[in-house]
């Protein structure tokens, strides 16, 4: 799908560079994931976010502080485009102690609260119901906020997904479905195992506002979350954006990726990268320069290298305090 980016509400300077310096830190922070990772400095598996960089950049674009978001078992670039302190996430990553949950959560199971991330959620479509529930409570506090839900489309086959759908659209919930089509769950490609391809359709169903966007383009993403956004926060119900997309990476980092053809990835590397995409559209309009986007390319190279010497320079958990924060 093609915008004319010439009609959309074009943002300003300082957005453009936000946008910019946000897609090449979530870029940079799961390139150093996967490297710490394959050094054995994880626990447990790192899912990359590269390659979809643009849709939880687009979005937030447009959240506030008291927004909110679930995420998923990829979910680094969520929080990153949310706010979320870039040291404190490395940290947590590396199940350091000054992690957002103490080094006791991970990569996949990170809340970052003062940024407004209600938690990543690894089992596929969990995170729905907490983002409605958040949705159902944001009603009865009287506040104007909306709720991002994202999930990846080998959700869509879930129960949990469709009850989250229905009880959303009965409620009128402010919340927002984001469907992160990168098009293999897994290994497996989605037309195995979704019985219909057409997403619109599917937010028709239950009754609420649905969108069928290109998840590489940023413009694309800003001007129609733009739309969603307003129109969900002024109590108009829940929306469905369905955003198509590709990982460049595998499920995780270290997978043979034996299911996909190496030329159809390296095909996606080289037409399908949103950050070039993006610096394309911002060169060919004269709204940022080369050289100050090398800027903000070097800054965002400087904030993650902090971050890893933050994270790496920070204290292990007590073993005699592991389960400290475990509740029963």
């Amino acid at each position: 799908m093609k915008t004319d980016h010439q009609s959309l509400n074009m943002p300003g300077e300082e957005i453009l560079s936000n946008m910019l310096i946000k897609m090449y830190q979530i870029r940079y922070f799961e390139q150093v994931a996967g490297r710490l990772y394959q050094k054995g400095q994880v626990k447990g598996g790192v899912h990359p976010y590269i390659g979809q960089e643009a849709i939880a950049v687009g979005i937030s674009a447009h959240l506030r502080k008291d927004d909110l978001i679930t995420s998923t078992h990829r979910g680094h670039g969520h929080h990153i485009a949310k706010g979320a302190d870039l040291n404190r996430l490395l940290a947590e990553v590396i199940g350091k102690e000054t992690g957002y949950c103490k080094g006791r959560g991970g990569s996949m199971h990170v809340a970052a609260f003062d940024a407004g991330s209600l938690g990543a959620f690894a089992i596929n479509a969990s995170g729905l119901p907490v983002a409605v529930g958040a949705a159902l409570s944001a009603i009865l506090q009287d506040k104007d906020i909306v709720i991002i839900a994202y999930f990846g489309e080998g959700a869509l086959a879930q129960g949990t997904l469709h009850e989250s759908l229905n009880m959303a659209s009965v409620w009128k919930l402010p919340v927002i479905f984001v469907c992160e089509n990168n098009e293999y769950a897994v290994s497996t490609p989605s037309e195995m195992t979704i019985s219909y391809q057409d997403m619109k359709a599917l937010a028709e169903v239950y009754n609420m506002w649905g969108e069928d966007i290109n998840g590489q383009d940023i413009m694309e993403v800003y001007e129609t979350a733009g739309r969603v956004i307003k129109r969900t926060r002024e109590g108009k119900g829940p929306a469905f954006i369905h955003a198509r997309t590709y990982r460049f990476e595998g499920h995780y980092f270290g997978e043979p990726q034996i299911y996909r053809p190496r030329e159809e990835v390296q095909e996606a590397r080289n037409t399908l990268d949103p950050i070039r995409i993006f610096l394309d559209y911002l060169f060919t309009h004269n709204l940022m320069s080369q050289e100050e986007a090398q800027k903000i390319d070097q800054q965002a190279q400087e904030d993650i290298q902090k971050a890893l010497t933050y994270a790496e320079e920070s204290p292990e958990p007590k073993p005699e305090e592991y389960a400290k924060y475990v509740y029963a």
